[in-house]
């Protein structure tokens, strides 16, 4: 059967991170996928406010390799992707993420505008060494602006969605490394 694990994070309240428990040869109740072509990706470091983050989306044999180094140096700290989507989603309940990495939390996270800043709505997940599907549902991303949870924001609409992205901002400093091979949308039971 098709579970993620929740688990409440120490320092911050209200956050999460998803685990995979779900078989990686579970049924598909997929409603639609984003093309992982690496070119529709922009990437937006800690740079925008001085600070000395690095990344790259790069297409692989598997679909796309978000990394780079992270770094706190000029009081940054962050690195991220993210790319514009267009996909009927009244239908979806949640996102499957099929991903490999390094040990490290990372966030999906939704925007419902065009706008270069704002307010968007995140879900953390730890992306171990050998793949892994996560399930994240949508009641279950937070909204934050620069970091920081908005309390009065309301709850991610699916239809609304216009941007999906890649964060790292975990603390550690030095490379990232985390792969993708595959974001759909999954429908409601």
């Amino acid at each position: 059967a098709q579970t993620s694990a929740l688990t409440r994070a120490g320092r911050r309240p209200f956050e999460f991170i998803f685990t995979s428990t779900t078989p990686l040869s579970a049924p598909s109740n997929s409603v639609s996928a984003v093309a992982l072509d690496a070119p529709s990706w922009q990437v937006i470091n800690d740079t925008v406010m001085g600070g000395l983050s690095r990344a790259q989306i790069v297409a692989t044999q598997d679909g796309l390799r978000f990394q780079g180094v992270l770094s706190r140096g000029n009081g940054g700290g962050f690195a991220s992707a993210r790319r514009a989507i267009e996909c009927d989603l009244r239908e979806s309940s949640a996102v499957r993420i099929r991903v490999r990495g390094d040990g490290r939390h990372y966030q999906l996270r939704f925007r419902m505008d065009d706008n270069f800043d704002g307010i968007s709505w995140r879900a953390i997940f730890k992306a171990e060494a050998s793949w892994q599907s996560i399930v994240l549902p949508f009641e279950a991303f937070q909204p934050v602006f620069r970091g920081t949870l908005v309390a009065d924001a309301g709850d991610l609409e699916p239809d609304r969605i216009r941007q999906v992205g890649l964060l790292v901002s975990d603390g550690p400093e030095g490379a990232f490394d985390l792969d993708l091979s595959s974001l759909e949308w999954l429908a409601r039971p």
